[in-house]
């Protein structure tokens, strides 16, 4: 059984191609600068035990045009003869509202609530449902589903999702948390209770998702019951170019003071912002060269972006009021040994005691770093957002 795992942008296409027998990506690629020039088609897979890289340029004209290409791509290689070979196509969606809390396979109805969606997630949202149209039409007949990044946390409670403004922007407007990085948060939970030898059901943790975009979750017997994005993935932990919290007012002074125009704010809140906005350069691996140059501003924003982490271990082992474990994932939660150091620095008072020697030096798909006797383990793993969505969308075909 053949699972094919879209991601559509509003210029690109990420997919992967999952034999689900053995649960490995036997192709994975993305169509780049769609409708654009210079637009490539950059793909990996595996042949006699070697993995073969390609990047094609080639003009992709849009969406549709970019998936024949894909399936031309893995037809060319023998991994399908045609859409039929297919047990189903899973659709990364990033906003399902409250409407949405598992996969779902899609419909009219199904796309037209989506698309009801777009004001939650005008960025996101179009582009998602740009590929899933384009899908339905090359490959009529292979079930399509849909897994939202934001189902995993709707087993948030009231108190934790409902914000402190009027009932009715909430009940009229959907102005609540959502939060976002739910495949991820849920599929390195799973690994965290497989690694553990105990159910999902049975265990608390705290996972946290940090890379460019950064959040955390505060995953109580197996449920989210918080998360630190909230409506839009702006709020919460610093992140590259991100502010993350905020003091609300300080969009009517700098609207007021400066003149900047909501769009303008939006802009450098999201993009001009985090660690990009303290030191002038949004990924760490740069960051941490200027701060070992002596550069305040990159030492300043480390500092900032460990504490806030820091924070919400604390707040979120006060929601949970017993952690199993810490579970460190995405690019930066994976590889900075430094950060990991930072964020678990000074917490045996919430029985967290990392081993500086095993945080150096991971060893496996999933790593345990913390001492020997810590009450709260500390487990670093990669995740995979593609297979979780293809194991969500096989489970909804059958």
């Amino acid at each position: 059984m053949k699972v094919l795992v879209l991601n559509s942008g509003s210029s690109s296409i990420k997919y992967a191609l999952f034999d689900m027998c053995t649960q490995l990506a036997q192709v994975t690629g993305v169509i780049e600068r769609i409708a654009e020039s210079g637009s490539a088609h950059k793909y990996q897979y595996s042949s006699a035990g070697i993995e073969q890289k390609q990047a094609i340029s080639l003009a992709i004209n849009d969406h549709q045009q970019g998936l024949q290409t894909i399936f031309t791509l893995l037809s060319e290689l023998h991994f399908i003869q045609d859409v039929s070979d297919l047990l189903c196509i899973g659709h990364r969606v990033v906003h399902g509202g409250e409407k949405f809390c598992q996969p779902t396979l899609i419909d009219s109805t199904v796309l037209a609530a989506i698309k009801k969606m777009i004001p939650l997630a005008p960025l996101h949202n179009p582009a998602n449902i740009t590929g899933i149209e384009a899908a339905m039409a090359y490959a009529q007949g292979v079930p399509q589903v849909a897994v939202f990044d934001t189902a995993f946390h709707q087993t948030m409670p009231d108190y934790a999702f409902r914000y402190a403004v009027p009932t009715s922007w909430y009940a009229e407007q959907g102005v609540r948390r959502y939060g976002f990085h739910g495949t991820s948060h849920f599929y390195v939970a799973k690994q965290a209770a497989k690694y553990l030898k105990q159910p999902l059901n049975m265990l608390n943790l705290i996972t946290l998702h940090l890379g460019n975009g950064a959040s955390m979750a505060a995953i109580a017997s197996g449920k989210s019951i918080d998360t630190t994005m909230g409506m839009t993935p702006l709020e919460g932990l610093m992140m590259g170019t991100r502010s993350g919290d905020l003091d609300p007012a300080i969009i009517f002074y700098l609207s007021r003071t400066l003149g900047l125009t909501q769009n303008e704010i939006d802009n450098a809140l999201n993009k001009q912002s985090g660690l990009k906005g303290v030191c002038g350069e949004n990924d760490m691996r740069a960051v941490h060269e200027m701060a070992n140059e002596g550069d305040q501003q990159a030492q300043l924003a480390l500092a900032m972006y460990s504490y806030r982490i820091k924070k919400y271990i604390g707040a979120y082992t006060a929601a949970l009021g017993r952690v199993d474990a810490l579970v460190f994932t995405g690019g930066i939660g994976e590889h900075d040994a430094w950060l990991r150091e930072q964020c678990c620095s000074e917490l045996s008072v919430l029985g967290i005691e990392l081993d500086t020697e095993k945080n150096q030096q991971l060893k496996g798909d999933l790593s345990e770093i913390n001492q020997e006797g810590s009450v709260v383990k500390v487990l670093v793993t990669a995740t995979n957002e593609e297979l979780e969505i293809a194991q969500q969308a096989e489970f909804c075909v059958k």
